[in-house]
């Protein structure tokens, strides 16, 4: 089945077009030309949705939270359920009931029960909380089918699914968005506010990690398709938590691009010692490191590190960290900006030292002054707060995706973001098996990364009059 999806999203291409070669010590992964009869989805906006018809495919932990969130948006109504367990249909229609919103018109369960769901000429918009395998043939098929597709993280796991995105994408032109909540997060909004506004001055300098030890999360995924996910495959195989929000303040493909990948993880030690002690000693190797390092360098000459590591006890950390020539912001273990005592409009400069974090409360009257215009918008900082998500961000991601198919505007995350992003599942995979290796990273959008200048995450009066590429 996946074989099969594949080849037809492709373009006529076979997926050794998508493939790498290694020239003059460099893994250099093909970029083909796009085929006939697509377009490019930059700046892509579909036409307004009065009402966005939800089929939610998908009802384990992160679908059934998506469910009771989406209770909440007013423009968006969940008519169709789908689930391999009918039982968790049942559950998730009662979150509805609990919520007073209409239960769901149409449910489906079962081995196709997906693509049932997805055959329905009466649904605006598929979101996927399913294992990553099954992200990018669910996704295909969806768009096949005259969808918009959401799809939570990673949104593929290899080159070959990426461009299946992108390509599908195109030739339908319905979007593809990946649900990376953490561009979401209150502190991430704020510093990408400043960032673009110049507070950090040139950003130079980004990091990212996902670091969680998941030694009490690994028997909550059905048929144990994570651990498994992990025993199978080196490289940074959930990379996006990190580097979506640092790609977000760089602006890739938005005026730069990531060029070039450099890959390197440690030994497995507690990752062996956890397979050893879940299914018996030596019966399996496991493949993916404890620590997993990645650096890129972009097309501007800005550099980007990323980190994972779900085997070894430490403290969360979801890294973000901006530098710029003007000033630094850091998230994990603390919350802290440290500016260069430059003269900044509405703020009091005089006491500013990028040596050293500024206090506290500065810190707060600063993040206050730039919080993001989005989360301002109908009080949407504090509803999010009431709904909750991982803190409010998962009803912020919600709430723009449902806010600019409402309204007929550029989502804030499109398809190649999606690609990008997870296109280091496999890239950070191969430089590692090849000696950490440089990898000359593919271009998704095929050549249009600097057609267009900076982010912008849209309100719907910005963009009055403004019409979308064909």
């Amino acid at each position: 089945m996946v074989a099969l999806v594949l080849a037809l999203c492709l373009g006529g291409c076979t997926a050794n077009d998508y493939g790498y070669k290694i020239k003059n010590h460099q893994i250099v992964y093909n970029t083909p030309p796009r085929p006939a009869g697509q377009q490019s989805m930059l700046g892509f906006a579909c036409d307004p949705i009065e009402n966005v018809r939800v089929g939610l495919i998908g009802l384990g932990d992160r679908g059934k939270s998506a469910v009771k969130r989406y209770a909440y948006l007013d423009d968006a109504t969940v008519v169709a359920l789908c689930d391999l367990l009918p039982e968790r249909v049942e559950r998730a229609q009662k979150f509805l009931e609990e919520r007073g919103a209409p239960r769901a018109q149409y449910e489906y369960s079962g081995e196709d029960g997906w693509m049932q769901l997805c055959e329905r000429d009466d649904i605006d918009l598929v979101y996927l909380a399913v294992p990553w395998q099954m992200h990018t043939k669910m996704a295909v098929y969806a768009m096949e089918h005259g969808k918009h597709v959401a799809i939570e993280v990673p949104a593929a796991t290899s080159i070959e699914e990426c461009w299946a995105l992108v390509n599908t994408s195109e030739r339908t032109r319905k979007h593809c968005t990946m649900l990376e909540n953490c561009c979401y997060d209150y502190y991430e909004l704020t510093c990408l506010n400043m960032a673009q506004q110049g507070l950090f001055g040139e950003i130079v300098h980004v990091e990212g990690s996902y670091c969680h030890n998941l030694d009490p999360w690994w028997d909550g995924y059905q048929g144990d398709w994570r651990m498994s996910y992990n025993r199978e495959h080196k490289g940074d195989v959930y990379p996006t938590h990190g580097i979506g929000p640092v790609c977000q303040a760089l602006n890739i493909h938005r005026g730069d691009k990531m060029d070039l990948l450099v890959s390197m993880d440690s030994d497995a030690f507690r990752g062996q010692e956890t397979s050893d002690r879940r299914y018996g000693p030596g019966a399996y190797e496991y493949a993916n490191g404890d620590n997993t390092t990645t650096i890129i360098r972009t097309r501007k000459g800005k550099t980007i590190l990323i980190e994972h590591a779900v085997a070894t006890p430490r403290p969360y950390s979801r890294m973000y960290q901006l530098t710029g020539t003007k000033g630094f912001a850091n998230k994990y273990p603390n919350e802290g900006l440290a500016l260069g005592g430059e003269n900044l409009e509405g703020i009091d400069s005089e006491d500013l030292d990028a040596e050293r974090y500024m206090p506290a409360a500065q810190r707060d009257s600063i993040m206050k002054v730039y919080q993001h215009p989005i989360t301002k918008e109908g009080g949407l900082a504090e509803k999010a707060r009431v709904v909750g998500g991982h803190g409010g961000m998962d009803f912020i991601m919600d709430y723009r995706l449902i806010y600019c198919l409402h309204n007929g505007l550029p989502l804030d995350e499109d398809v190649y973001d999606a690609a990008e992003w997870s296109s280091l599942v496999e890239l950070t995979e191969v430089s590692i098996r090849h000696g950490s290796m440089p990898v000359v990273m593919p271009d998704f959008t095929r050549g249009e990364w600097n057609k267009k200048e900076g982010l912008t995450l849209y309100m719907k009066e910005e963009f009055a009059g403004i019409s979308s590429p064909s």
